[in-house]
């Protein structure tokens, strides 16, 4: 038979000391945030762009800091072609959390890359809408009462783990004529995109893809007055990161 095992010996004052130190009183739920203040800057798309014609450079960049109900937020897009930016807008906005998945934003847009630069009132709404689509649907107001709306969705299919298929569409639309800017009242522009992205890590997966974009209406014959293209198509690659 074997021995008994001796018991543990009973900890001495000593150890339960370091084990249990004197914090002066403190309330330790004083040192535990259930809502810290986080950032986030996600670049959704940082590629590059052909269309069998020119080749330029193109991002979408989405950054936030805040807390679980209430954050700011910043949205930036464009494209550069031949050294010159053909447009980008970048918002800064304010969003509140109304349930678990949909976040309201309010805040300020400026366009710029064009011949004329605007300025807009920002507000809509952002988040992920049945079956996973992410969404951002968003109403503008600008100068002399000049209106504009805007509508983005993508949806990400995993053909594996790693291996991510995204389509993508967007579409905006004006209240009047911009002549300047050659953008015509009504339905302006439809674009349709497809990236397929190999995640090395979340943070980081390189990309190629496939983007169509068609103006209509107005905005069409404003282009062809340019002596611009009304339907873009071609081929992009690029990477995605997150820190």
């Amino acid at each position: 038979m074997h021995a008994a095992q001796p018991p543990l010996p009973v900890p001495t004052a000593a150890e339960r000391a370091a084990a249990f130190p004197d914090i002066q009183g403190m309330d330790m739920r004083d040192h535990m945030d259930d809502d810290p203040f986080i950032t986030m800057l996600q670049v959704d798309q940082l590629e590059w762009r052909d269309d069998g014609e020119s080749d330029g450079f193109g991002w979408g960049v989405r950054a936030w800091a805040g807390y679980t109900f209430n954050r700011a937020w910043l949205r930036s897009e464009g494209e550069r072609r031949n050294g010159d930016t053909r447009h980008g807008e970048a918002e800064l906005l304010w969003g509140h959390a109304v349930d678990p998945w949909w976040d309201v934003v309010a805040g300020v847009r400026h366009d710029f890359g064009g011949d004329i630069s605007r300025d807009w009132l920002a507000i809509g709404m952002q988040g992920l809408a049945p079956y996973k689509f992410e969404v951002e649907a968003t109403a503008y107001v600008g100068e002399s009462g000049r209106l504009a709306a805007k509508f983005e969705a993508e949806y990400d299919v995993l053909l594996t783990n790693r291996l991510i298929l995204q389509p993508k569409v967007e579409a905006t639309a004006y209240s009047r004529d911009d002549i300047e800017n050659h953008v015509g009242k009504g339905l302006s522009d439809v674009a349709f995109g497809l990236r397929l992205r190999y995640e090395w890590h979340r943070q980081f997966a390189p990309y190629f893809g496939y983007t169509w974009s068609r103006r209509f209406g107005r905005t069409a014959d404003l282009a062809d007055d340019a002596d611009e293209s009304t339907l873009e198509h071609g081929w992009v690659a690029g990477v995605r990161l997150w820190f």
